[in-house]
């Protein structure tokens, strides 16, 4: 019986894996009980979007630049994965809290891609310390991008959405 539970283990994890990388998150963590003293904890969590390569860098700044001209494409690839944050019409969590992007379960999401809003229109909900938060549009435009999961654990700062 370990092994199977091991494969399914196994099989779990590379599933969170690529909802990880389809969903464009940076960090899952999953609590898996199966008994009373048997449970599985995983973190999966996605390493080039980690700032600490960025420190590197600055620390050794010959290094990488002498190493990079094969690395330049990779380096060209991380740079999208991290462009959210920066990019002009990016709206960013004001809090610490979970995300929900419908009213309650099973009602339509407020905001799909491709919706106009207006603003003040609520784009979504973060819960924080058991208060909902509707998260207004600061200006009105188009949704270009959803950067979060519905249940979604976020950070201040962490980009929600685009809206062009």
């Amino acid at each position: 019986m370990p092994n199977k539970t091991h494969e399914t283990d196994v099989t779990f994890i590379k599933a969170l894996a690529e909802l990880l990388n389809e969903n464009d998150l940076t960090e899952l963590q999953v609590k898996r009980d199966y008994g009373e003293n048997d449970s599985l904890n995983v973190r999966v969590s996605r390493r080039q979007e980690v700032a600490a390569p960025v420190a590197m860098q600055m620390a050794a700044p010959a290094a990488p630049v002498a190493a990079a001209p094969a690395a330049a494409a990779p380096a060209a690839e991380a740079s999208p994965a991290e462009d959210p944050a920066s990019h002009p019409g990016a709206v960013t969590s004001p809090m610490v809290g979970t995300v929900y992007t419908q009213a309650e379960p099973g009602a339509p999401s407020f905001v799909s891609v491709g919706d106009q809003v207006s603003e003040g229109d609520t784009l979504l909900i973060v819960e924080a310390m058991k208060t909902m938060n509707h998260i207004p549009a600061p200006r009105g435009g188009t949704v270009k991008r959803i950067l979060v999961e519905d249940g979604a654990a976020v950070e201040y700062g962490t980009p929600l959405m685009i809206i062009e």
